[in-house]
């Protein structure tokens, strides 16, 4: 949105053309409500629930947007930005924890990882919008449409949230084991309560939420630096937190323009057009990648984007000082090419898995407030950046990039020392992983304990012409997954009787 905006001449004009600190503080005055939000939103999300953190924040938003949209002078539209930057630290709070408490098994590293990767479908939405509306000369509608749309995904929300279920887990956290097992039943085993996966996974929950508890008493803030487990999570997730931001696309999300004028690019048109088609551009790898987390593993989508991004970026600096420098103009274009090369790599990780890996480290009772923490972090990191960006800029261009180029060869050393594989696990186990293998143990034993009273063996598998569910402990993993197709069984794989140490049942979904 601001990065459109700061293209359009009419913005310019009306809000007096505003640059340096001033230009900082449009940017930055959002996150500084994401800020004010933080503290508060993990407590509405915890009493209360996900989806009331959500509604709550999007009712906020829908304020802030009729403000930014009427805005006279440049303090009224300064104060509505943080407005909704207030309700965006409750909705993005509560989201993502929803969405990952919610997702089958199998299909949580993927539905996490787009969850983020989607905001480019704002960004393209923004971008497209002022592409079109910056050609309404003389008008302050060029800038007000944008504005106004801003508020129809939190429309939407309000609309829809009244269909969506609770997350089971918080419903337990909330002793609701009852309404808990029926959601759980109904999205993951087709209605069945009683289905072998569901009482695993209810099982599992249970018992990570009363070892959570009988680990960290009563939890506050404190509790997220108590424990070295804890300790080990606050570590990867805050430094995350900044690498998102501080990795060079804070140049490239918010001072798009400014980089265009260092490059010679002055006209509107062009402009955003590049930032229009930038953001299509992410979006395809973003999603892309969101696909792949499963496959490929979260450490190694992290080291690759991490190495690429620093060579992308040692690349784009050397361009822009020889255009700067020299007036190459082949090194101008080139540089423009860079930046869609250096956002291919920050996608591979940074857009899918922030979020994605953050949620999955942390175990249920501190999920909330770790997550507020990771957002805590990129808010800092952003105001810093949109406060020091543009007068760096001004001051010694294209050598501030050198500072960019040494941070992300610390974070490539971060990366490749500290982060941890965690696919091919549940929730529950992921998050133990920290504390000890004897955690993740307890809860599996646990979890499989339960499902194995409701085990079923009354047919061979050459007699399946649907889908199964299949958790084998023999192997070095816990779960084993493959899709199977119907008749798959029945036509095509041999016969086979489950062994003494597994447990096989009738469900339409996934094989383990």
């Amino acid at each position: 949105m601001m990065n459109g905006l700061q293209i359009v001449p009419d913005w310019q004009y009306y809000f007096g053309n505003p640059s340096g600190s001033t230009l900082g503080m449009l940017n930055a005055i959002q996150n500084i409500g994401v800020l004010v939000a933080l503290p508060m939103a993990p407590y509405v999300s915890d009493k209360f629930g996900r989806k009331k953190s959500l509604i709550t924040g999007a009712f906020i938003m829908l304020g802030g947007v009729a403000l930014q949209a009427s805005s006279s002078n440049i303090w009224h539209f300064v104060g509505s930005r943080g407005m909704i930057g207030l309700g965006l630290g409750f909705a993005t709070n509560a989201a993502p924890l929803l969405i990952t408490e919610l997702a089958y098994p199998t299909q949580r590293g993927p539905i996490t990882a787009m969850y983020n990767s989607s905001w480019y479908f704002g960004s393209i939405i923004a971008a497209w919008v002022c592409f079109g509306t910056f050609r309404m000369s003389g008008t302050t509608w060029s800038w007000r449409i944008p504005s106004l749309l801003q508020g129809v995904p939190s429309l939407i929300q309000v609309c829809l949230l009244w269909f969506v279920p609770e997350s089971p887990r918080w419903l337990l956290s909330q002793n609701r084991d009852a309404e808990a097992i029926e959601i759980l039943g109904k999205y993951h085993a087709n209605g069945n309560t009683a289905d072998p996966l569901v009482v695993l996974e209810y099982q599992e929950i249970r018992e990570a939420l009363i070892l959570e508890k009988e680990m960290a008493g009563e939890v506050s803030y404190f509790t997220l630096f108590k424990s070295v487990g804890n300790l080990k999570r606050m570590r990867i997730i805050i430094a995350l937190g900044f690498f998102s931001q501080w990795s060079g696309n804070g140049l490239f999300s918010y001072y798009l323009n400014e980089i265009f004028q260092t490059l010679g690019i002055t006209s509107p048109g062009m402009k955003t057009l590049i930032n229009a088609i930038l953001q299509i551009w992410n979006l395809i790898m973003a999603l892309s990648a969101a696909m792949f987390v499963d496959r490929v593993g979260r450490r190694t989508m992290f080291v690759i984007s991490n190495a690429g991004m620093l060579c992308a970026f040692t690349v784009w600096t050397v361009t822009a000082a020889l255009y700067q420098l020299l007036g190459n103009t082949a090194a101008a274009n080139a540089n423009i090419a860079l930046i869609f090369i250096f956002f291919s790599f920050y996608d591979i990780a940074y857009s899918p898995l922030l979020v994605a890996y953050t949620i999955e480290i942390l175990p249920f009772n501190i999920r909330a407030k770790g997550f507020a923490v990771m957002n805590f972090s990129v808010c800092i990191a952003l105001i810093v950046n949109q406060y020091v960006n543009p007068i760096a800029l001004g001051a010694i261009g294209w050598k501030y990039a050198l500072v960019y180029c040494g941070w992300l060869l610390f974070e490539f050393i971060f990366v490749f020392r500290y982060i941890i594989e965690t696919k091919g696990r549940s929730l529950e186990q992921t998050a133990a992983l920290f504390d000890g293998e004897g955690h993740a143990d307890a809860l599996e034993q646990a979890g499989y304990d339960a499902a194995r009273h409701t085990q079923i063996r009354t047919r061979d598998y050459e007699h399946y012409d649907y889908f199964s569910v299949y958790i084998d402990r023999d192997d070095d993993k816990i779960y084993e997954m493959r899709r199977v197709e119907p008749h798959y069984t029945k036509s095509r794989r041999p016969g086979r009787r489950p062994s003494e140490r597994s447990l096989h049942a009738d469900h339409s979904g996934y094989r383990y």
